[in-house]
């Protein structure tokens, strides 16, 4: 179990994120459009997993945004936008935004995603929730990079994520 805090105050998430070296779970997620994305249909691709608590919070939409800035200029790569927001959620932000080079993926309705990799916060306000968390992913589905945030309301280390591509 990971120690994070939110606004200073200590939580936890029900596990350890992936170690690296090891392969990631294959998983089912919601897309946008409602259907289900496995980790096969990203296959050959380099992935970097940008997992949140929640969309409509400062910090989830400046990590999504400036993931998707980052995304149109990297090569053979998906930014998958994870969180267990509904997908309708997802899709206005980025709607209204205008983000098109991202995938945002609903961990509805169940969180297996975030049980299976040790992100769910466990107590505290935000629990059933993802942690604020980065799982870069190379084409062979090893992971190559993870990061768990410490403070639930700070940004990820962006460079640090993108520098392992």
């Amino acid at each position: 179990m990971a120690s994070i805090t939110l606004g200073g105050n200590p939580i936890h998430t029900s596990g350890e994120l992936p170690k690296v070296g090891t392969k990631i779970a294959d998983f089912k997620l919601v897309k946008s459009d409602l259907s289900i994305a496995t980790l096969s249909d990203f296959a050959g691709k380099k992935l970097v997993l940008n997992i949140f608590p929640s969309i409509d919070t400062d910090t989830c939409a400046m990590s999504v945004r400036k993931f998707n800035e980052s995304a149109s200029k990297l090569e053979n790569t998906n930014v998958l936008c994870i969180s267990r927001d509904l997908p309708f959620a997802q899709k206005r932000f980025c709607g209204a935004e205008g983000l098109a080079n991202i995938v945002n993926l609903s961990d509805f309705p169940e969180g297996n995603f975030g049980k299976t990799n040790g992100l769910e916060i466990t107590d505290g306000p935000l629990a059933g929730l993802h942690s604020r968390a980065i799982i870069v992913v190379d084409e062979n589905g090893t992971v190559t990079h993870t990061e768990q945030v410490a403070e639930i309301a700070d940004e990820p280390n962006y460079e640090a994520a993108l520098a392992v591509l």
